[in-house]
């Protein structure tokens, strides 16, 4: 997992480079994240479209984060896509980030009061 996460990262940084250098084309960057997508669902809950930065900000989100992505808040890497939500950074992950992987993070997501 640690290397997924080390790769997705990169990745985000390689397009970044490239669209700086005028290589090849970058993809799209995600759209900034809404003020809704930013705090937690009127619930209390977080979603899959929450920036990292304010899941790990939540002792139980960090753990959950932590659970299905394991080292990836202690990447060097992190501080580039933290302000991001797992949603926004599965596209730069190269399929690391699975459809699977992202479901099973929303389950327990869910159940943060």
């Amino acid at each position: 997992m640690k290397k997924m996460m080390l790769a997705a990262a990169m990745l985000a940084a390689a397009a970044a480079a490239q669209a700086q250098t005028g290589g090849t084309p970058a993809p799209a960057p995600a759209p900034a994240p809404t003020d809704e997508a930013k705090a937690p669902a009127a619930d209390g809950k977080f979603t899959l479209d929450t920036p990292l930065q304010d899941i790990v900000a939540d002792e139980k989100g960090k753990a959950v984060i932590e659970k299905h992505f394991p080292g990836m808040i202690a990447l060097p890497e992190y501080e580039m896509f933290k302000a991001i939500s797992l949603n926004q950074l599965q596209p730069y992950a190269n399929g690391k980030i699975t459809d699977e992987m992202l479901a099973a993070t929303a389950a327990d997501l869910a159940e943060i009061k």
